[in-house]
């Protein structure tokens, strides 16, 4: 069997891809961007005694990165569309080397800023790299087992760039993690550009610059204005008691005006960012929808909670931070690294669908018996439960959520749905860590050795799980890209 091909941005014949580079490069792509995602976390304290800096101020500049993610991965899909998903990966590769540069010769915690807002260009980097791959791989089973080996890298790189950024923190200094970052990400960075063929939407449009002028720029700024908006008001809110409140009511003004001019602007535009008729399909809103449930439902319970619960010397285990992160998160990223790829074949055999909601359902089942087991103070139970929940949403629901992004945008313009999921997934992230910890806040009794605050912090995150199953049964069934 021959190599698949890939066209050129004339539509021509071009030199053969061999899938399994193409795969390499995408998966060195994503290593580099799920190290500035999580490998930094081990580091913060050490950032904080170097810098001289609170906590509040090093957490400002986590709050920055993952920002300026989303907001980048909303228009960057779209923009590779026109001028090349190749080209628009190896730039984005690149800022993310200079951003890590920056951050390690950060002498204050502005410098630091900067670094972390210009690695935050990357945002974009596992669903650009899943456009690619389907521009390549059209077998169904065959695009299904790759989305799911490149997706559980976004669940971590089996809990392995945690514990080594850990070490490179204590042993030489937070500046050695960034040094890390920006040797993967320049590796990355040039296998993109070596080893991945170059692909555009429409191969009638090779001018550069004719293809940069119909990019919806007014749109684009819009749209970022309105969710940089909701995201920065929900991290206010996420303070609670110590929350600006008029500033976030201000924000949310801001963000439902913005959108309402980028819906306006959209209607009316000859080359939309997004076409109006796209964002009422069920396929666009009910996915988005979902991801936006699962992750308020998932996230800070699995990212926050448990691991919080697994370190309370009074309600919980009393554990160290280095012990907590090798019996939640290490087992919760090893389960998600393993299933990902078999849920992804899953999918692309029973059904999209079919296999989501068995995720969601795993993951919601899996949280009900651990807060059932709180009290007990089991370590098995800990680990157990973080290991079903990796296999259930880190290796299922993670996996089938970013492939629906991408089986379900349309064919004249396959980077909107994708961008905007991952909006959706960055903006859920926040919404958990708000909501959920303002249940457990208010949940806590006076009685600091009960965990009644984060049992209820687990349930209100069991409800959104549940409701995100409900949403999911509105999702068309993505037909072309299912084994018939």
């Amino acid at each position: 069997m021959s190599a698949p091909t890939s066209a050129d941005a004339r539509g021509t014949r071009a030199r053969p891809v061999r899938v399994g580079v193409l795969v390499t490069a995408l998966l060195v792509a994503c290593f580099a961007f799920q190290l500035n995602a999580s490998m930094l976390s081990p580091a913060l304290s050490s950032i904080e005694r170097t810098l001289h800096a609170s906590s509040a101020e090093i957490g400002l500049t986590q709050t920055a990165f993952f920002t300026s993610a989303a907001l980048f991965s909303l228009f960057l899909p779209r923009l590779g569309d026109f001028v090349g998903r190749r080209r628009v990966l190896a730039g984005m590769l690149a800022l993310m080397a200079v951003g890590c540069v920056v951050a390690a010769l950060a002498q204050s915690v502005p410098m630091l800023f900067a670094g972390r807002i210009i690695q935050g260009v990357s945002g974009p980097t596992v669903p650009l790299c899943l456009i690619m791959l389907r521009v390549e791989v059209s077998d169904p089973k065959k695009y299904g087992t790759l989305l799911g080996v490149i997706t559980a890298v976004n669940g971590g790189i089996a809990g392995i760039d945690s514990l080594a950024g850990g070490y490179l923190a204590d042993h030489h200094g937070f500046q050695s993690v960034f040094w890390a970052m920006a040797i993967v990400a320049a590796v990355a960075t040039v296998l993109a550009v070596t080893m991945t063929p170059e692909s555009r939407a429409d191969p009638d449009t090779v001018d550069g610059d004719r293809a940069a002028a119909r990019m919806d720029w007014p749109g684009v700024a819009l749209l970022v204005v309105s969710v940089g908006a909701l995201l920065i008001a929900l991290n206010e809110a996420g303070k609670l008691a110590a929350a600006h409140w008029p500033l976030v009511a201000l924000l949310v003004l801001v963000a439902a005006v913005a959108f309402a001019l980028f819906w306006r602007t959209e209607s009316r535009s000859s080359h939309p960012l997004v076409a109006t008729h796209h964002l009422k399909r069920r396929a666009t809103w009910a996915t988005l929808l979902t991801t936006v449930l699962t992750m308020t439902g998932v996230f800070a319970v699995m990212n926050g909670l448990i691991p919080a619960f697994a370190q309370d010397a009074a309600a919980g285990l009393g554990m160290s931070a280095e012990q907590s992160a090798w019996w939640t998160l290490t087992p919760y990223a090893l389960a998600g690294l393993a299933m990902g790829p078999l849920a992804g074949r899953l999918a692309a055999t029973f059904g999209y669908g079919r296999v989501l909601r068995f995720g969601l359902i795993g993951a919601a089942a899996t949280v009900v018996l651990m807060v059932a087991t709180l009290h007990d103070e089991s370590r098995a139970m800990l680990l157990a439960a973080s290991l079903l929940v990796g296999v259930a949403y880190a290796g299922v629901g993670n996996i089938v959520l970013n492939g629906l992004g991408i089986v379900h945008s349309p064919r004249e313009n396959p980077g909107f749905l994708p961008g905007l999921n991952a909006g959706a997934f960055n903006l859920g992230s926040g919404l958990s860590f708000a909501v959920l910890y303002a249940v457990k806040t208010a949940a806590q009794p006076a009685d600091q050795g009960s965990p009644a605050g984060y049992e209820a912090g687990m349930v209100a995150g069991v409800v959104l799980i549940a409701a995100a199953v409900a949403t999911s049964f509105l999702i068309p069934k993505p037909v072309e890209a299912e084994a018939r």
